[in-house]
């Protein structure tokens, strides 16, 4: 196993993934308004935005892709060739003029981003020491509150009333002419905004081509050239699909988070939104509280890294979702007044610092062999992304009604205590334990 600085200088490598995944999703989001009056937008054109974005159906095509060719290839291929792909969506959300071009944008960003998640929960899990595995994830996850944290602060700087919108105008009128002005020229605070997530990605792809190949994966690949078995996809497939022990731990994994997921994906994507709508706020105020609810997230996850190893994961879960839920009841009570709209945010920044995502990437690493561990991860993310892509095109409906914000609730709430129930249930006992040893116990000698 590697020693703690070598695997702690990887985990941030690699965990910038994460940034580029959570800041992609968050900077549609912060900019929604500004596109939907530039080009003249429905909410049901929003809601399609969500769908295929980074958030949903992108990431989900992605993740099935990926999760595979990290199995087969390396984790070492995923870093060397995605981020390329990235860049590319990301540019071409900056120069869209239209909402065909927009959408392009946020499809190719999404797809990218899914194909880098399964490889990054991985690698972190691979190249962690057993008592620092939950702490790298965690540093994983505090990287995921990193980008919607500096994505919704660029937002608010950024924004038509923001304290550096005198900048943006100035580049806006440099690309598009003195007689630039209005959306045309407001929308331009988010093209800043996604040139910064253009520039990490950059980094990113530098920093991560240089990482040496997962050990776990190369001696999963000698043992099965020694015994002569199929390594090619098909494979890989037949095997998850054909083990008892590998198909109950999918359908444990995808049900905590996916119904966990159903929640934060609308939060994700639509928080500023909603607060813009149905709290009144205006367009740098919304992300400003945003920005500090994720603030709340990196906090709270960067306590939770000290005792993640220590700790009883499922005494960790009840309360991450604890707060979720408080979340949504202080919602029922109606969105009245800021107070409401601080609760709001701060409580749904707490269950975010203890979110089941964490634990998702833990165990989804932790509880699968090597030889298929991204692919199962891979597949999942594929599954949970393609039906919060379906509910983010239902919440649009729902919230478009007069009292859908309230029946929303209630939705999120009926999730969120399956994914508590659940989650109780079947939490698995793997702290403390390396991963040749979980994947012994469980599987034997596959």
């Amino acid at each position: 196993m590697v020693n703690n600085k070598s695997s702690l200088k990887s985990t941030i490598a690699v965990s910038l993934t994460n940034y580029l995944d959570a800041g992609a999703i968050v900077a549609g989001a912060s900019g929604l308004t500004l596109w939907q009056n530039y080009l003249e937008l429905s909410e049901v054109h929003l809601g399609w935005l969500n769908f295929i974005s980074a958030n949903c159906l992108g990431a989900a095509i992605g993740a099935i892709i990926g999760g595979f060719l990290a199995d087969k290839y390396g984790r070492k291929f995923i870093y060397t060739y995605n981020l390329i792909v990235y860049m590319v969506g990301v540019l071409t959300v900056m120069c869209s003029v239209n909402f065909p071009m927009l959408l392009a944008g946020f499809l190719i960003t999404g797809i990218s981003v899914g194909i880098g998640v399964p490889a990054s929960w991985t690698y972190i899990s691979e190249s962690s020491e057993i008592y620092n595995r939950g702490r790298n994830i965690c540093i994983s996850q505090m990287s995921w509150g990193f980008g919607p944290m500096i994505i919704l602060l660029l937002g608010m700087l950024f924004a038509p009333d923001g304290y550096l919108f005198s900048w943006v105008e100035s580049v806006g009128h440099a690309i598009g002419g003195e007689s630039l002005d209005g959306a045309a020229l407001n929308v331009f605070s988010s093209r800043v905004v996604f040139f910064s997530l253009f520039v990490v990605a950059f980094i990113a792809w530098n920093l991560q081509r240089r990482l040496e190949e997962s050990r776990d994966w190369t001696e999963s690949k000698k043992a099965a050239a020694a015994k002569g078995e199929d390594t090619g996809l098909m494979h890989a497939f037949k095997v998850l699909f054909t083990n008892r022990t590998a198909i109950k731990t999918v359908a444990f994994l995808t049900v905590i988070y996916l119904t966990w997921n159903l929640v934060a994906s609308v939060m994700g994507f639509f928080q500023p939104h909603i607060y813009e709508t149905a709290g009144g706020l205006s367009n740098e105020y919304a992300n400003m509280l945003s920005c500090v609810g994720w603030v709340i997230v990196v906090v709270v996850t960067f306590n939770l890294s000290f005792f993640i190893d220590r700790v009883s994961h499922k005494l960790l879960y009840i309360l991450g979702l604890l707060a979720a839920l408080a979340t949504w009841v202080v919602i029922l009570g109606g969105v009245n007044g800021m107070g409401s709209l601080w609760a709001f945010s701060i409580l749904w920044g707490i269950n975010g610092g203890i979110s089941v995502q964490i634990f998702y990437a833990l165990w989804g690493s932790e509880l699968f062999p090597a030889k298929f561990r991204a692919g199962a991860q891979g597949l999942m993310f594929f599954i949970v992304r393609g039906l919060s892509a379906v509910w983010g095109l239902v919440f649009t409906y729902i919230y478009a009604g007069g009292e859908g914000f309230t029946v929303a609730a209630y939705c999120m709430i009926a999730l969120l205590l399956i994914s508590l129930v659940v989650g109780v249930i079947g939490c698995p006992k793997t702290r403390g334990k390396s991963l040749e040893q979980i994947t012994k116990e469980r599987y034997g000698n596959i």
